[in-house]
């Protein structure tokens, strides 16, 4: 799909779960809007990780730093962060500010300006434009730029809006990637959707 000004309903702060867990599941079918100087971009959100209080494999775990500040917001805004000197991924920081909680983005079905996410994506099949949270900020062009932007004041840069369609069928699982707290079933996805990164085994 490839409209221009879908109508997308910003979503408030008071609307996101207070919990990691939780919101990384409610996020699933929820829409991702980039404000892009070249146009909207925007995609359905299909799969996310939470990384909760005490998770040794989150960026939180050893405490507040000049890096990972955003992501002791209050939830709902947007941590960036560049690893493994290659790409940039983007978390949503979930509960209390001053707690260090974060939701991973990891991969969109793409909506509006899908030819200007092509472009940073060349030669990438639209099913793959951003699939995987590295793909997801390439295709969007999210960088350190909107760190601890704020995605729920309705509009600017980058935001976060209501679904647009109905959510299909929730799938659960490890999380992808990481060495420690790998036995939390905290990948959250919508099933059999080929937006969703990983193995197709992992996602059917």
């Amino acid at each position: 799909m490839d409209k221009a000004a879908m109508d997308i309903r910003p979503l408030s702060r008071s609307e996101l779960p207070a919990s990691a867990a939780v919101l990384a599941r409610w996020l699933i079918g929820k829409t991702l809007v980039r404000e892009h100087r070249r146009g909207r971009m925007s995609g359905r959100i299909v799969e996310t990780e939470a990384y909760v209080v005490g998770d040794a494999s989150g960026h939180a775990y050893k405490g507040k730093t000049a890096r990972n500040a955003s992501l002791f917001l209050e939830r709902g805004h947007a941590y960036v962060y560049f690893i493994y000197g290659c790409w940039f991924s983007l978390n949503v920081s979930a509960g209390r500010a001053g707690i260090g909680t974060g939701v991973l983005l990891r991969a969109l079905e793409p909506l509006e300006g899908v030819h200007l996410m092509s472009r940073h994506r060349l030669g990438a099949r639209v099913e793959d434009l951003a699939r995987g949270p590295g793909r997801l900020a390439t295709a969007l062009d999210i960088t350190r730029a909107l760190d601890g932007r704020d995605l729920c004041a309705g509009g600017g840069a980058l935001w976060l809006g209501d679904a647009v369609a109905p959510r299909g069928r929730l799938g659960t699982g490890p999380r992808i990637g990481i060495t420690r707290e790998t036995q939390r079933v905290l990948r959250f996805f919508e099933k059999g959707n080929r937006c969703v990164s990983g193995p197709r085994a992992l996602s059917g």
